[in-house]
């Protein structure tokens, strides 16, 4: 029997495509799309469903045993999380949704405790986008170009990693976000031709050391970021 799934925009059937041995992509002819997840049976099939990463066993030349997360597996999921960016920022989802949706792969990707998106208006970084911090403190947090790590990142133009913020000056904390004691920080600006959009923050409790591979998956979500932003700026 077949299993109609309707638009949840407009109520038409819609039609599924498969994207990997995790999902399915449902699509709309209004122009809505989403994803599912594979049925029971393709979980019993394939062990590994649902599990973002996995390690595998190596035997080194002492003989030992060495657990290690495979890169290349890591690799593949980034370029899932990208798909899915890629596609949102090119649907008809208002901005914030957008950046909200963002922060929340970008930090389940990257297994970070928070991340955040500041949009550029003009005279001040504003907080738009955030996991862990209070969301009552969006579009409240404004820095101005070169205060703190993510002021300076955009005022540079360039990205910042941080392994432990105590040690820097530059960062500074905000009483409206409540924050804790994080270590490790990542600030990418998202900018082109020279005009800034925004800065991409990524933060972490214990320190982090930042994959080449990671680094630059925060890159192109940045971009992916510019994107969503000039479409809905029209600029």
């Amino acid at each position: 029997m077949e299993t109609i799934t309707r638009c949840r925009k407009c109520g038409k059937k819609m039609k599924s495509e498969r994207v990997d041995d995790y999902r399915v992509k449902l699509v709309c002819s209004c122009g809505f799309w989403e994803f599912k997840t594979m049925p029971a049976a393709s979980k019993a099939i394939n062990p590994y469903y649902q599990r973002d990463t996995f390690s595998h066993v190596k035997i080194d030349e002492q003989g030992g045993l060495v657990f290690e997360i495979e890169r290349a597996n890591r690799e593949k999921m980034e370029i899932i999380t990208l798909e899915e960016i890629s596609m949102l920022a090119s649907s008809d989802y208002d901005l914030d949704d957008v950046l909200q949706s963002v922060v929340e792969k970008t930090a389940k990707r990257l297994g970070v405790d928070v991340s955040s998106i500041y949009l550029w208006d003009g005279k001040e970084l504003v907080l738009r986008a955030t996991t862990s911090f209070v969301k009552e403190a969006i579009g409240k947090v404004r820095l101005k170009l070169g205060e703190g790590v993510t002021g300076t990142a955009a005022k540079e133009g360039k990205s910042i990693y941080i392994k432990d913020v105590s040690k820097d000056k530059r960062y500074k904390k905000f009483s409206e976000l409540r924050e804790q004691n994080y270590t490790s920080m990542l600030s990418h600006p998202i900018i082109h031709r020279g005009d800034l959009f925004g800065v991409l923050n990524v933060q972490t409790v214990a320190p982090k050391e930042f994959q080449e591979d990671e680094l630059y998956f925060v890159s192109v979500i940045a971009n992916l970021l510019l994107g969503a932003i000039r479409i809905r700026k029209k600029v």
